[in-house]
């Protein structure tokens, strides 16, 4: 029997969720936390999976909360059996370890929406800390779309001009960079675009919504399942062809010009749209120093991070793509761009990469 996508909360319904941890501070802690909010009840809380399966039998849920190590059967497992017989919206609890960002990032790749970082100490007053977060990450994974697959969002609203001025300054280059923005679901869709990509590709940078104990762990990952050589970006480095740079979580990643070459920067200030890395910001500087031979790429997410550093790309000469509705597992960053003007064509994931190269090579005949 195939299986079939769980269909969202009708509108007025609260959002039924179970919670799944072998911990019970952490089912104590999450229950009165997700139930602060009025939209959403939590119908269910088990031990482990084998217990889960008959709460989750019995209630159906719309979201279920998982922890990742759990005795009897491991989240990892529990997964993977419900993404195949019954596809449900599931955030991950996870430590941030290296084990854990590890155990995470396979998590996403199994059908996971997206998770929520365990604290290290104090388990009690960290997840209160972290409510807000956690609330907004059910709510927004009762919307996703799972069938099989995939995954993220978060601190002030700032725009990019509290990292980098809208700059006019280009030098004339003839070097093409890919610049690519994603959140909610972006790990998937990064690998579907990356392993695509030739090992001649043009330089690729990258920002994904991740903490920092998450992204070294997810560019290694990448860098084992592409042809090209991905890793996270130290600030500094040439950007050089078949590499892509992974921003890291705790810094903006920025294109900048030395000399005749690309390189990239890492900045510390302030959070743009709520984030570091922001998407706007990348996209902002390579409006500034790489103009029309960049190309952006916008996917998967929450929220409009990236929209108006887009459009600025767009109106720096730069060709622009965005996810299509029916293949993003939240349709919101690639929405907002859309509807601010800033997207030259809207693309199905699968095709994305083809399109893309396919954009640089008419460029390159235009040329010639």
């Amino acid at each position: 029997m195939s299986a079939v996508p769980q269909a969202a909360p009708a509108a007025g319904r609260r959002i039924r969720v179970v919670v799944v941890d072998d911990s019970a501070l952490i089912r104590k802690v999450l229950k009165q936390l997700l139930e602060t909010a009025p939209d959403i009840e939590v119908v269910g809380v088990a031990s482990d999976p084998i217990v889960a399966r008959e709460v989750i039998r019995e209630t159906e849920p719309d979201v279920i909360t998982l922890d990742v190590e759990m005795p009897r059967m491991d989240g990892l497992e529990f997964l993977s059996r419900l993404m195949r017989l019954k596809p449900t919206p599931v955030v991950m609890v996870s430590s941030l370890t290296a084990r854990g960002s590890e155990v995470t990032l396979k998590a996403l790749e199994l059908g996971a929406v997206d998770f929520v970082a365990k604290p290290k100490f104090d388990i009690q007053n960290g997840m209160q800390e972290s409510a807000r977060e956690i609330v907004e990450k059910v709510r927004v994974a009762a919307k996703a779309r799972v069938a099989r697959a995939k995954p993220m969002e978060v601190g002030p609203a700032n725009s990019a001009d509290v990292v980098l001025p809208v700059s006019l300054s280009r030098v004339a280059a003839t070097e093409k960079l890919i610049i690519v923005g994603a959140s909610t679901g972006g790990t998937e869709a990064i690998k579907a675009f990356l392993t695509r990509m030739p090992a001649d590709c043009p330089g690729i940078l990258i920002a994904q919504h991740m903490p920092e104990a998450f992204t070294k762990s997810f560019a290694q990952r990448l860098d084992s399942q592409c042809r090209i050589t991905v890793t996270e970006a130290q600030g500094g480095e040439r950007i050089l062809p078949g590499h892509a740079y992974i921003a890291p979580g705790h810094s903006h990643l920025l294109v900048m010009r030395s000399g005749a070459n690309f390189v990239t920067d890492l900045s510390q200030a302030p959070p743009v749209n709520r984030h570091r890395p922001s998407v706007d910001v990348l996209f902002r500087s390579a409006a500034n120093v790489v103009g029309r031979n960049a190309i952006g790429v916008i996917l998967t997410g929450m929220g409009k991070d990236g929209a108006a550093g887009m459009l600025e790309m767009k109106q720096a000469g730069a060709h622009t793509f965005a996810q299509d509705e029916a293949s993003c597992v939240v349709f919101g960053m690639p929405r907002e761009a859309i509807a601010l003007g800033s997207v030259d064509e809207v693309v199905p994931l699968d095709d994305m990469a083809a399109r893309v190269l396919g954009r640089l090579g008419a460029d390159r005949a235009i040329r010639v």
